[in-house]
C-alpha cells in the first residue's frame, strides 16, 4: 500500500497555487535556490504590465516576457533557475500563480 501511494506521488504533478502582491518597483523571486525544474502558470490581475525573467542561480538572467494586464502565461523553468517577477509600476501589483513540478523552491522579494 505504501509502495502504491510513493508511486501515485510521483506519477502525479505535485501544485502550488497562490496570489501575490508585489510592492511598487520590487519583484518577486521563486526559486532563487538548487531545485528541480518547475513549470508556473501566470494570470497578471494588476491594472499594468509584468516583466518576468529566468535567472541561474550561479548568475546571469535570460528569456525576459512582458505580461499584459489580464494575460497569461506558461513558463517552463530549468533546475537551478529562479523565475523573476518584476513590478516596475508605481502601484502594486498582484499575480495568480500554479505552480507543478518541484515545489521545494524559496520565495522572496527583492527591491530593484
Amino acid at each position: 500500500l505504501i509502495t502504491g501511494v510513493i508511486a501515485l506521488c510521483f506519477m502525479t504533478s505535485c501544485s502550488l497555487t497562490s496570489t501575490t502582491m508585489i510592492k511598487p518597483n520590487d519583484a518577486f523571486v521563486l526559486g532563487n535556490n538548487e531545485h528541480g525544474p518547475f513549470t508556473v502558470k501566470l494570470k497578471n490581475i494588476s491594472d499594468h504590465e509584468l516583466k518576468l525573467w529566468q535567472a541561474p542561480i550561479d548568475g546571469g538572467q535570460h528569456s525576459p516576457l512582458i505580461i499584459k494586464p489580464s494575460k497569461k502565461a506558461k513558463v517552463k523553468v530549468a533546475r537551478n533557475t529562479a523565475l523573476r517577477i518584476e513590478n516596475n509600476a508605481p502601484s502594486e501589483a498582484s499575480v495568480e500563480l500554479v505552480v507543478t513540478g518541484d515545489t521545494g523552491l524559496s520565495m522572496g522579494y527583492k527591491n530593484q
